[in-house]
Protein backbone atom coordinates (compact mmCIF):
# COMPACT_ATOMS: atom_id res chain seq x y z
CA UNK A 1 0.00 0.00 0.00
CA UNK A 2 1.21 3.61 -1.03
CA UNK A 3 2.36 5.22 2.28
CA UNK A 4 -1.07 7.78 1.53
CA UNK A 5 -3.48 5.36 1.29
CA UNK A 6 -2.09 4.23 4.77
CA UNK A 7 -1.82 7.39 6.48
CA UNK A 8 -5.83 8.22 5.08
CA UNK A 9 -6.59 5.11 7.08
CA UNK A 10 -7.60 3.54 3.82
CA UNK A 11 -8.77 -0.49 4.80
CA UNK A 12 -6.72 -2.79 3.54
CA UNK A 13 -8.75 -6.16 3.45
CA UNK A 14 -7.85 -9.90 2.41
CA UNK A 15 -9.29 -13.26 1.86
CA UNK A 16 -10.20 -15.40 4.57
CA UNK A 17 -8.33 -18.35 2.64
CA UNK A 18 -4.86 -16.92 2.53
CA UNK A 19 -4.60 -17.53 6.25
CA UNK A 20 -4.48 -21.22 5.45
CA UNK A 21 -2.68 -20.72 1.91
CA UNK A 22 -0.03 -23.52 2.38
CA UNK A 23 3.87 -23.42 2.03
CA UNK A 24 3.54 -24.17 -1.95
CA UNK A 25 0.77 -21.81 -2.24
CA UNK A 26 -2.53 -23.70 -2.75
CA UNK A 27 -5.33 -23.87 -0.67
CA UNK A 28 -7.03 -26.64 1.09
CA UNK A 29 -11.24 -26.66 -0.15
CA UNK A 30 -13.57 -23.91 0.59
CA UNK A 31 -15.46 -25.34 3.00
CA UNK A 32 -12.27 -25.01 6.14
CA UNK A 33 -12.58 -20.91 5.82
CA UNK A 34 -15.82 -20.27 5.00
CA UNK A 35 -17.40 -21.10 1.33
CA UNK A 36 -17.96 -17.65 0.17
CA UNK A 37 -14.23 -17.00 1.02
CA UNK A 38 -14.89 -13.38 2.28
CA UNK A 39 -12.52 -10.92 3.52
CA UNK A 40 -11.20 -10.18 6.68
CA UNK A 41 -9.79 -6.43 7.59
CA UNK A 42 -6.11 -6.02 8.15
CA UNK A 43 -5.61 -3.56 10.98
CA UNK A 44 -2.20 -2.48 11.98
CA UNK A 45 -0.95 -2.51 15.15
CA UNK A 46 0.30 1.31 16.14
CA UNK A 47 2.69 -0.28 17.95
CA UNK A 48 4.46 -2.36 15.06
CA UNK A 49 4.81 0.28 12.18
CA UNK A 50 8.47 0.22 11.14
CA UNK A 51 10.58 1.78 8.60
CA UNK A 52 12.61 -0.78 7.01
CA UNK A 53 16.23 -0.11 7.37
CA UNK A 54 17.71 -1.60 5.20
CA UNK A 55 16.08 -1.01 2.40
CA UNK A 56 17.32 1.74 0.03
CA UNK A 57 14.15 3.51 -0.84
CA UNK A 58 12.06 4.18 2.02
CA UNK A 59 9.52 1.43 2.93
CA UNK A 60 7.74 0.41 6.16
CA UNK A 61 6.08 -2.53 7.50
CA UNK A 62 2.88 -2.79 9.23
CA UNK A 63 2.36 -5.59 11.24
CA UNK A 64 -1.59 -6.43 11.31
CA UNK A 65 -4.49 -8.04 13.19
CA UNK A 66 -6.74 -10.36 10.83
CA UNK A 67 -9.95 -9.24 11.90
CA UNK A 68 -13.65 -10.45 10.45
CA UNK A 69 -15.80 -7.30 9.35
CA UNK A 70 -17.68 -7.56 12.14
CA UNK A 71 -14.91 -6.63 13.78
CA UNK A 72 -13.85 -9.08 16.43
CA UNK A 73 -10.32 -11.22 15.65
CA UNK A 74 -10.55 -14.03 12.95
CA UNK A 75 -10.20 -17.46 14.65
CA UNK A 76 -7.57 -17.98 11.32
CA UNK A 77 -5.08 -16.02 12.75
CA UNK A 78 -2.31 -16.84 14.62
CA UNK A 79 -2.02 -13.26 16.09
CA UNK A 80 -5.41 -13.49 17.25
CA UNK A 81 -5.00 -16.66 18.82
CA UNK A 82 -1.85 -15.56 21.09
CA UNK A 83 -4.11 -12.77 21.89
CA UNK A 84 -6.81 -14.84 23.08
CA UNK A 85 -4.63 -17.03 24.98
CA UNK A 86 -3.29 -14.36 27.34
CA UNK A 87 -6.69 -12.52 27.80
CA UNK A 88 -7.68 -15.99 28.84
CA UNK A 89 -4.41 -15.18 31.88
CA UNK A 90 -5.60 -12.15 32.11
CA UNK A 91 -9.19 -13.37 33.38
CA UNK A 92 -7.23 -14.90 36.45
CA UNK A 93 -5.39 -11.63 37.41
CA UNK A 94 -2.07 -13.32 35.40
CA UNK A 95 0.29 -12.31 32.77
CA UNK A 96 2.42 -14.56 30.97
CA UNK A 97 6.21 -13.67 30.30
CA UNK A 98 8.09 -15.07 28.21
CA UNK A 99 11.46 -15.29 25.62
CA UNK A 100 12.42 -16.78 22.93
CA UNK A 101 15.91 -18.37 21.70
CA UNK A 102 16.03 -18.05 17.62
CA UNK A 103 18.76 -20.25 16.20
CA UNK A 104 19.73 -20.14 12.28
CA UNK A 105 22.10 -21.13 9.54
CA UNK A 106 23.79 -18.50 7.52
CA UNK A 107 24.69 -19.90 4.18
CA UNK A 108 26.50 -19.40 0.85
CA UNK A 109 23.39 -18.89 -2.18
CA UNK A 110 21.58 -22.62 -2.50
CA UNK A 111 20.81 -21.78 -6.76
CA UNK A 112 20.31 -25.90 -6.59
CA UNK A 113 18.20 -27.23 -4.01
CA UNK A 114 19.50 -30.60 -5.27
CA UNK A 115 22.48 -29.68 -3.43
CA UNK A 116 23.40 -29.62 0.04
CA UNK A 117 23.76 -26.11 1.78
CA UNK A 118 27.22 -24.86 1.97
CA UNK A 119 28.85 -22.20 4.21
CA UNK A 120 29.68 -18.80 2.86
CA UNK A 121 33.26 -17.57 1.99
CA UNK A 122 34.35 -15.42 5.03
CA UNK A 123 36.34 -12.38 5.20
CA UNK A 124 38.97 -14.93 4.83
CA UNK A 125 38.54 -16.49 1.59
CA UNK A 126 37.87 -18.96 3.57
CA UNK A 127 34.58 -21.39 4.21
CA UNK A 128 33.76 -22.67 7.94
CA UNK A 129 34.43 -26.17 8.59
CA UNK A 130 32.87 -26.60 11.94
CA UNK A 131 35.12 -26.15 14.45
CA UNK A 132 33.71 -22.25 15.65
CA UNK A 133 31.26 -23.31 17.80
CA UNK A 134 31.01 -20.46 21.24
CA UNK A 135 34.19 -19.09 19.63
CA UNK A 136 34.68 -15.19 20.47
CA UNK A 137 35.87 -14.63 17.04
CA UNK A 138 33.15 -17.38 15.59
CA UNK A 139 31.37 -14.50 13.30
CA UNK A 140 34.42 -12.56 12.21
CA UNK A 141 34.29 -13.92 9.11
CA UNK A 142 30.66 -12.53 8.32
CA UNK A 143 31.36 -9.36 10.12
CA UNK A 144 29.87 -7.14 7.61
CA UNK A 145 26.65 -9.31 7.63
CA UNK A 146 26.14 -8.85 10.94
CA UNK A 147 27.20 -5.52 11.68
CA UNK A 148 24.07 -4.31 9.46
CA UNK A 149 22.09 -7.18 11.42
CA UNK A 150 23.11 -5.19 15.08
CA UNK A 151 22.17 -1.93 13.32
CA UNK A 152 19.34 -2.94 11.87
CA UNK A 153 17.64 -4.75 15.04
CA UNK A 154 18.60 -1.14 16.81
CA UNK A 155 16.63 0.67 14.42
CA UNK A 156 13.57 -1.55 14.30
CA UNK A 157 13.66 -1.36 18.44
CA UNK A 158 14.78 -4.75 18.80
CA UNK A 159 16.66 -5.73 22.00
CA UNK A 160 19.18 -8.46 22.17
CA UNK A 161 20.33 -10.11 25.17
CA UNK A 162 23.03 -12.75 24.21
CA UNK A 163 24.26 -13.75 20.68
CA UNK A 164 26.84 -16.79 20.04
CA UNK A 165 27.79 -18.93 17.62
CA UNK A 166 25.69 -22.71 17.79
CA UNK A 167 26.98 -26.06 17.45
CA UNK A 168 26.65 -26.55 13.60
CA UNK A 169 28.73 -25.20 10.98
CA UNK A 170 27.74 -21.39 10.15
CA UNK A 171 24.46 -22.02 12.84
CA UNK A 172 24.08 -18.95 14.92
CA UNK A 173 21.61 -18.09 17.83
CA UNK A 174 20.25 -15.01 19.05
CA UNK A 175 18.44 -14.87 23.21
CA UNK A 176 15.74 -12.29 22.74
CA UNK A 177 14.79 -10.96 26.13
CA UNK A 178 12.00 -11.82 27.91
CA UNK A 179 8.74 -9.66 27.87
CA UNK A 180 5.02 -9.97 26.93
CA UNK A 181 3.92 -12.76 24.67
CA UNK A 182 2.60 -10.91 21.90
CA UNK A 183 5.66 -8.44 21.96
CA UNK A 184 8.40 -11.38 21.43
CA UNK A 185 6.48 -12.97 18.82
CA UNK A 186 6.09 -9.58 16.37
CA UNK A 187 9.72 -9.34 17.35
CA UNK A 188 10.67 -13.21 16.51
CA UNK A 189 8.73 -12.15 13.47
CA UNK A 190 10.47 -9.24 12.83
CA UNK A 191 13.86 -10.69 13.36
CA UNK A 192 13.31 -13.28 11.35
CA UNK A 193 12.25 -11.31 8.24
CA UNK A 194 15.35 -9.17 9.10
CA UNK A 195 18.20 -11.72 8.71
CA UNK A 196 16.79 -12.72 5.34
CA UNK A 197 16.36 -9.32 3.86
CA UNK A 198 20.03 -8.16 5.10
CA UNK A 199 21.44 -11.57 4.32
CA UNK A 200 20.60 -10.66 0.70
CA UNK A 201 21.97 -7.72 0.56
CA UNK A 202 25.48 -9.31 1.19
CA UNK A 203 25.11 -12.37 -1.10
CA UNK A 204 24.45 -14.81 1.57
CA UNK A 205 20.96 -16.99 2.21
CA UNK A 206 19.79 -17.31 5.84
CA UNK A 207 17.63 -20.92 6.59
CA UNK A 208 15.66 -21.13 9.39
CA UNK A 209 14.65 -24.64 8.26
CA UNK A 210 14.53 -27.44 11.67
CA UNK A 211 17.29 -29.53 10.01
CA UNK A 212 19.38 -28.01 7.21
CA UNK A 213 22.31 -30.41 7.25
CA UNK A 214 22.57 -33.71 7.59
CA UNK A 215 24.81 -34.97 10.83
CA UNK A 216 24.47 -31.44 12.06
CA UNK A 217 22.65 -30.13 14.89
CA UNK A 218 19.09 -28.71 13.78
CA UNK A 219 17.72 -24.79 14.99
CA UNK A 220 15.39 -24.61 17.57
CA UNK A 221 13.26 -21.93 18.69
CA UNK A 222 13.18 -22.64 22.77
CA UNK A 223 10.49 -20.81 24.33
CA UNK A 224 11.10 -19.81 28.26
CA UNK A 225 7.88 -19.05 30.17
CA UNK A 226 7.20 -17.62 33.54
CA UNK A 227 3.70 -15.38 34.91
CA UNK A 228 3.45 -12.71 37.36
CA UNK A 229 0.39 -11.87 39.26
CA UNK A 230 -0.90 -8.69 37.34
CA UNK A 231 -1.47 -6.59 40.67
CA UNK A 232 1.68 -7.80 42.59
CA UNK A 233 3.95 -8.36 39.28
CA UNK A 234 5.55 -11.59 41.33
CA UNK A 235 6.60 -14.55 39.55
CA UNK A 236 3.52 -17.32 40.72
CA UNK A 237 5.53 -19.98 40.09
CA UNK A 238 8.08 -19.34 43.52
CA UNK A 239 6.50 -18.88 46.78
CA UNK A 240 7.17 -16.21 49.27
CA UNK A 241 10.48 -18.66 50.78
CA UNK A 242 11.51 -18.76 47.45
CA UNK A 243 10.42 -22.49 47.34
CA UNK A 244 8.13 -23.66 43.93
CA UNK A 245 4.49 -23.36 44.52
CA UNK A 246 1.60 -25.13 43.15
CA UNK A 247 1.30 -23.39 40.01
CA UNK A 248 4.38 -23.92 38.95
CA UNK A 249 3.59 -28.07 38.96
CA UNK A 250 0.27 -27.35 37.50
CA UNK A 251 1.67 -25.33 34.37
CA UNK A 252 4.30 -28.08 33.79
CA UNK A 253 1.60 -30.61 33.94
CA UNK A 254 -0.58 -29.05 31.35
CA UNK A 255 2.81 -28.71 29.30
CA UNK A 256 2.87 -32.27 29.27
CA UNK A 257 -0.77 -33.00 28.98
CA UNK A 258 -1.05 -30.92 25.60
CA UNK A 259 2.67 -31.20 24.00
CA UNK A 260 2.14 -34.29 22.20
CA UNK A 261 -1.43 -33.02 21.12
CA UNK A 262 0.10 -30.04 19.84
CA UNK A 263 3.35 -31.12 17.91
CA UNK A 264 2.27 -30.40 14.71
CA UNK A 265 1.76 -26.48 15.93
CA UNK A 266 5.44 -26.57 16.99
CA UNK A 267 7.01 -28.91 14.47
CA UNK A 268 4.67 -28.00 11.52
CA UNK A 269 6.67 -29.50 8.33
CA UNK A 270 8.55 -32.64 7.38
CA UNK A 271 11.85 -31.48 7.95
CA UNK A 272 11.13 -30.49 11.45
CA UNK A 273 11.47 -34.26 12.34
CA UNK A 274 14.62 -34.37 11.32
CA UNK A 275 15.68 -32.34 13.97
CA UNK A 276 13.57 -34.25 16.28
CA UNK A 277 14.45 -37.49 14.98
CA UNK A 278 18.35 -37.15 15.26
CA UNK A 279 17.78 -35.20 18.66
CA UNK A 280 21.35 -33.33 19.64
CA UNK A 281 19.67 -32.19 22.66
CA UNK A 282 16.04 -31.49 20.38
CA UNK A 283 14.22 -33.10 22.68
CA UNK A 284 11.24 -34.95 21.13
CA UNK A 285 9.57 -35.84 24.93
CA UNK A 286 7.23 -34.44 27.22
CA UNK A 287 9.74 -35.16 30.38
CA UNK A 288 10.53 -32.51 32.49
CA UNK A 289 14.03 -31.68 34.54
CA UNK A 290 15.71 -29.04 36.29
CA UNK A 291 18.60 -28.16 33.96
CA UNK A 292 18.63 -31.67 31.75
CA UNK A 293 19.13 -30.50 28.17
CA UNK A 294 17.49 -33.96 27.01
CA UNK A 295 14.40 -33.32 28.70
CA UNK A 296 11.05 -31.53 26.37
CA UNK A 297 10.21 -29.21 29.05
CA UNK A 298 13.97 -28.22 31.21
CA UNK A 299 13.97 -25.65 34.17
CA UNK A 300 17.46 -23.81 33.34
CA UNK A 301 19.29 -22.94 36.57
CA UNK A 302 18.35 -19.92 37.89
CA UNK A 303 17.14 -17.58 41.33
CA UNK A 304 14.21 -18.19 42.56
CA UNK A 305 12.51 -14.89 40.94
CA UNK A 306 13.66 -15.60 37.80
CA UNK A 307 12.02 -19.66 37.71
CA UNK A 308 10.75 -20.60 34.69
CA UNK A 309 9.72 -23.16 32.20
CA UNK A 310 11.97 -24.11 28.84
CA UNK A 311 9.60 -25.70 26.17
CA UNK A 312 12.50 -27.26 24.01
CA UNK A 313 10.10 -28.86 21.57
CA UNK A 314 9.99 -26.06 19.24
CA UNK A 315 12.14 -25.36 15.57
CA UNK A 316 13.10 -22.57 14.19
CA UNK A 317 10.79 -23.26 11.50
CA UNK A 318 7.70 -23.02 13.88
CA UNK A 319 5.40 -19.76 13.48
CA UNK A 320 5.65 -17.83 16.60
CA UNK A 321 2.60 -16.51 17.55
CA UNK A 322 1.40 -20.29 17.13
CA UNK A 323 3.93 -21.94 18.81
CA UNK A 324 3.79 -19.33 21.90
CA UNK A 325 0.43 -19.68 21.72
CA UNK A 326 0.10 -23.38 22.17
CA UNK A 327 2.45 -23.82 24.89
CA UNK A 328 0.89 -21.21 27.57
CA UNK A 329 -2.86 -22.53 26.72
CA UNK A 330 -0.92 -25.98 27.83
CA UNK A 331 0.28 -24.45 30.76
CA UNK A 332 -2.84 -22.49 31.81
CA UNK A 333 -5.12 -25.50 31.33
CA UNK A 334 -3.05 -27.44 33.99
CA UNK A 335 -3.48 -24.33 35.74
CA UNK A 336 -7.40 -24.36 35.42
CA UNK A 337 -7.21 -28.27 36.52
CA UNK A 338 -4.80 -28.32 38.51
CA UNK A 339 -2.74 -30.96 36.41
CA UNK A 340 0.13 -33.13 37.81
CA UNK A 341 3.16 -33.53 36.45
CA UNK A 342 5.35 -36.79 36.21
CA UNK A 343 8.32 -37.26 38.70
CA UNK A 344 10.96 -35.07 37.17
CA UNK A 345 13.78 -36.74 35.70
CA UNK A 346 18.01 -36.18 35.51
CA UNK A 347 20.53 -38.14 33.98
CA UNK A 348 20.06 -40.30 31.38
CA UNK A 349 16.70 -41.92 31.03
CA UNK A 350 14.27 -43.97 28.75
CA UNK A 351 10.80 -41.59 27.81
CA UNK A 352 7.87 -43.19 28.99
CA UNK A 353 5.56 -44.04 26.22
CA UNK A 354 2.66 -41.74 27.96
CA UNK A 355 5.49 -38.81 27.48
CA UNK A 356 6.49 -39.72 23.74
CA UNK A 357 5.91 -37.29 21.43
CA UNK A 358 4.73 -37.83 17.46
CA UNK A 359 7.93 -38.43 15.49
CA UNK A 360 6.47 -37.37 11.64
CA UNK A 361 4.15 -34.77 10.71
CA UNK A 362 1.75 -37.63 9.52
CA UNK A 363 1.78 -38.96 13.34
CA UNK A 364 1.51 -35.33 14.57
CA UNK A 365 -1.43 -34.76 12.35
CA UNK A 366 -3.30 -37.89 12.90
CA UNK A 367 -2.88 -36.74 16.78
CA UNK A 368 -3.82 -33.46 16.67
CA UNK A 369 -6.89 -34.76 14.55
CA UNK A 370 -7.75 -36.71 17.25
CA UNK A 371 -7.24 -34.24 20.21
CA UNK A 372 -10.34 -32.60 21.94
CA UNK A 373 -8.11 -30.43 23.55
CA UNK A 374 -6.49 -28.12 20.70
CA UNK A 375 -10.42 -28.11 19.66
CA UNK A 376 -11.26 -26.60 23.61
CA UNK A 377 -8.39 -23.94 22.82
CA UNK A 378 -8.21 -23.29 19.37
CA UNK A 379 -11.43 -23.78 17.75
CA UNK A 380 -12.69 -26.24 15.89
CA UNK A 381 -12.29 -23.70 12.53
CA UNK A 382 -8.67 -23.10 13.47
CA UNK A 383 -7.25 -26.58 13.59
CA UNK A 384 -9.31 -28.54 11.01
CA UNK A 385 -8.24 -25.59 8.69
CA UNK A 386 -4.73 -26.06 9.84
CA UNK A 387 -4.65 -29.95 9.28
CA UNK A 388 -5.84 -29.33 5.88
CA UNK A 389 -3.17 -27.20 4.97
CA UNK A 390 -0.51 -29.21 6.51
CA UNK A 391 -1.89 -31.88 4.47
CA UNK A 392 -1.93 -30.37 1.55
CA UNK A 393 1.88 -29.99 2.08
CA UNK A 394 2.43 -33.75 3.56
CA UNK A 395 0.78 -34.92 0.13
CA UNK A 396 3.17 -32.87 -2.29
CA UNK A 397 5.63 -34.12 0.04
CA UNK A 398 5.19 -37.88 -1.10
CA UNK A 399 4.79 -36.96 -4.50
CA UNK A 400 8.13 -36.30 -5.00
CA UNK A 401 10.73 -39.57 -4.88
CA UNK A 402 14.20 -38.38 -2.66
CA UNK A 403 17.76 -38.61 -4.27
CA UNK A 404 18.47 -41.19 -0.96
CA UNK A 405 15.41 -43.92 -2.74
CA UNK A 406 16.65 -43.29 -6.10
CA UNK A 407 20.32 -43.95 -4.51
CA UNK A 408 19.86 -46.87 -2.28
CA UNK A 409 16.31 -48.68 -3.18
CA UNK A 410 16.77 -48.74 -7.09
CA UNK A 411 19.13 -51.61 -7.22
CA UNK A 412 17.18 -53.68 -4.81
CA UNK A 413 16.03 -57.27 -6.60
Amino acid sequence: MTAEGFLEGRRLQLARGVLLQCIMGGYPPARFYGSDDGDLALVADPAQIHRLPWSDEPRAMAICDADELSGESSSLSTRGQLKAVIARYAAHGLAPVVATELEFFVFAPNTDPTQPFRPPVGLDGRREDGQSAFSVSSNNGLRPFFSEVYKCMAALGLPRDTFMHEMGVSQFEINLLHGDPLLLADQTFLFKHLLKEVALKHGLSVVCMAKPLAHTPGSSMHIHQSIVGIESGKNVFTDSNGEPTAMFRHFIGGQQAGLADFTALFAPNVNSYQRLCHPYASPNNACWSHDNRAAGLRIPASSPVARRVENRLPGADANPYLAIAASLAAGLHGIEQELEPSAAIQGEFAVPDNLALPCTLHAALERLKRSQLARELFGAEFIEGYIASKTMELTSFFDEITPWERRVLAAQA
